[in-house]
């Protein structure tokens, strides 16, 4: 298979939840904006219970990716299904931490002060 013929085929699995994709990066600019004008910055915030929650969310993907993709988890057999698994479950861990952590900050209501 070509390159450009696995763009192809990417592409047509995309386009159905390419809605989603625009969702997610407009409010993750949103957040991201509002959050660094009120003086976020991602290293320097706490991180403890933004991680914990997008590890849930994370985990949870156990059980709505496979109805999404019109499968079961017990179809996940192979090495390559678990892999490819796997990786949905840390990217959409890495989607929640990228939306709940600046949103942590914002729901805060006043600017962090870290001890010295």
């Amino acid at each position: 298979m070509t390159f450009t013929g696995a763009l192809t085929i990417l592409g047509y699995a995309v386009m159905p939840y390419l809605w989603l994709v625009i969702l997610f990066l407009l409010v993750f600019f949103a957040l991201q904006i509002s959050a660094r004008l009120r003086g976020y910055r991602c290293l320097k915030y706490p991180k403890a219970l933004s991680l914990g929650l997008s590890a849930l969310i994370g985990l949870s993907g156990l059980l709505w990716i496979p109805a999404i993709t019109h499968s079961r988890l017990a179809y996940v057999a192979s090495l390559f299904d678990w892999v490819a698994m796997l990786g949905a479950l840390l990217g959409l861990t890495l989607l929640a931490f990228l939306l709940i952590h600046p949103a942590s900050y914002l729901f805060k209501g006043k600017k962090y002060q870290p001890h010295h």
